[in-house]
């Protein structure tokens, strides 16, 4: 007899954003996020027998995230997440675990006549600050992470020395353009409780402050031998910054860029040490991954 063996539902891409006003100083802080939670528990009968009794429904749940929202902090995203979730097994006790994914995207403070600006700001990236919450009755479970960072190096890449048989064409390199978007994360130790996220709120913003300058001068500074050992030790180093980390990982897809051959046209040098010009190249690409955890 068939039965429900997994089951989740809720409601994606829930667009929020607040605005918290410091009457002192008149200086306001933003944060735009997009929120997805998605319930599980004793809610099979609403599959198997059109039993919506057990349904909380998605729009409710779109409400209470905003509501939420106005009764908590929603920074950091972290702390938010398991708020959401905890409010859900607390209020429906047939509700076992929910699942917050948060995205929040990035608005600076405007700098005006060397001045930070009270209200004003502007999108400097499309990388967001992402994290992924499971909230249940054993504990909370938190990975958090940054996607979309694009980064660029002209030169102080190398790739050879890589399996050479009858089906490769790729030609050794000392010298290469290197770029990827970045996707990252760091999963945390479980949490007991919602005070022991509360008590430890302090290291969710070090941690991503730190994990993305060490991305940054890692993937700047190393003369890269490889996109592989790159990465290690970015996740080597995120470990150490953020000692209640259990593991990091990192998603890193080759962004192409060739150099053109253009001795066609009149002999014009434009490759190996002579190359200027490249043409971006959208696929087929790389995509190297990695997690790294503690002995």
């Amino acid at each position: 007899m068939p039965v429900v063996s997994a089951a989740r539902y809720g409601k994606d891409n829930v667009r929020v954003y607040k605005v918290h006003r410091d009457e002192a100083s008149g200086t306001h802080t933003v944060t735009e996020m997009t929120v997805c939670c998605l319930l599980e528990g004793e809610i099979e009968t609403s599959y198997t027998v059109a039993d919506n009794s057990v349904v909380v429904a998605t729009d409710s749940i779109k409400n209470t995230i905003y509501i939420k929202a106005k009764e908590h902090p929603v920074n950091p995203p972290e702390l938010f997440a398991s708020f959401l979730g905890q409010h859900f097994l607390d209020t429906y006790k047939h509700i076992s675990a929910a699942n917050i994914n948060i995205v929040v995207k990035r608005w600076t403070r405007m700098v005006i006549d060397g001045k930070e600006h009270p209200h004003s700001f502007y999108r400097d990236g499309e990388d967001t600050r992402n994290v992924e919450a499971r909230i249940t009755r054993q504990g909370i479970d938190i990975t958090s992470g940054i996607a979309g960072l694009l980064v660029l190096k002209s030169t102080g890449s190398a790739f050879h020395g890589f399996i050479r048989d009858e089906f490769t064409t790729l030609p050794e390199t000392w010298d290469r353009i290197l770029s990827t978007e970045v996707d990252a994360n760091w999963k945390w130790s479980t949490f007991p409780s919602l005070s022991a996220v509360q008590q430890k709120v302090l290291q969710f913003d070090k941690a991503w402050e730190d994990a993305r300058k060490i991305t940054m001068k890692t993937f700047a500074e190393e003369s890269s031998p490889s996109v592989q050992h790159t990465m290690y030790k970015m996740c080597e180093q995120i470990l150490e910054a953020a000692p209640e980390t259990t593991s990091v990982s990192y998603a890193l897809p080759n962004k192409h860029y060739f150099e053109i051959d253009l001795s066609w046209h009149k002999g014009l040098k434009n490759t190996g040490k002579d190359a200027e010009v490249y043409a971006p190249q959208s696929g087929p690409n790389g995509l190297i991954k990695c997690e790294v955890s503690r002995s």
